[in-house]
């Protein structure tokens, strides 16, 4: 798939779900926009939208944990990408290996 047939929600952007290609880990989920997809495509490193400040962010620009692309992968519909990395650190703001450790599977009340 090209980056022209991606669908981009209302807001300009797309999630991305990004995975450690050394053990399938889902690291964390963030959005891109077509600036950082292109970004994260030229430079190899992750580059994503950050909804709550309303700007781009480099991951690891300021803790080092840098995320090293190998790959973008598109789903079927193209609405959401997989973004697999070699994760350099944490990917989590908590210190955490990922945003999906420690955490108790949901319930219904």
């Amino acid at each position: 798939m090209k980056i022209g047939d991606l669908k981009f929600d209302s807001a300009g952007l797309i999630p991305a779900v990004v995975q450690s290609v050394s053990d399938n880990k889902v690291l964390m989920v963030a959005y891109m926009s077509l600036e950082s997809l292109e970004l994260s495509l030229a430079l190899g490193q992750t580059h994503f939208f950050s909804r709550s400040r309303g700007q781009l962010w480099h991951k690891g620009a300021t803790s080092g944990n840098t995320q090293n692309i190998v790959s973008i992968l598109s789903d079927c519909d193209g609405d959401s990408l997989l973004v697999l990395v070699e994760a350099d650190g944490a990917a989590c703001h908590t210190g955490e290996r990922s945003c999906f450790d420690n955490y108790e599977p949901l319930e219904q009340k």
